[in-house]
């Protein structure tokens, strides 16, 4: 009886505690809050990319170092296919004409697209890439 005392006064003292601040909570799963899964297609499946211009200004796509930019007008959307290989990673550099900071907000509107839109972004320096990995992960940076 003694050596159950301690336990049954710790129980007490923790759900006393809980009730008194209701934004102490219990250990749950990640599946309850972890959020939106991350954006991924499996590898070697031909995708389409698609960029909106969601900014009042003019904002430039580079899809391959040292080729000239593609200037994409405010409200105007372009599309890009991956290499028909599907081996090759798919990446997209971005900026805006003035310097103004980008928000980029991935989506996969279907199974074969990846939708990328360009707004107006809140700090410095902002999002200014996209990758398409040969593992079919997405990131920006």
């Amino acid at each position: 009886m003694s050596k159950l005392l301690p336990c049954a006064l710790a129980a007490v003292a923790f759900l006393i505690t809980s009730t008194n601040h209701p934004s102490t909570t219990l250990a749950g799963t990640c599946a309850s809050k972890c959020g939106p899964r991350p954006i991924q297609f499996t590898p070697g499946q031909p995708i389409r990319l698609e960029v909106v211009n969601r900014t009042s200004g003019l904002v430039k796509l580079e899809r391959i170092q040292g080729t000239d930019p593609i200037p994409l007008r405010p409200g105007q959307e372009l599309q890009f296919m991956q290499e028909e290989d599907g081996q090759a990673i798919m990446s997209l550099v971005f900026w805006h004409e003035m310097g103004l900071p980008l928000q980029a907000v991935v989506s996969k509107p279907n199974f074969g697209t990846l939708r990328l839109e360009l707004g107006p972004g809140k700090r410095n320096p902002g999002d200014r890439s996209l990758y398409l990995l040969n593992d079919g992960r997405v990131s920006v940076y």
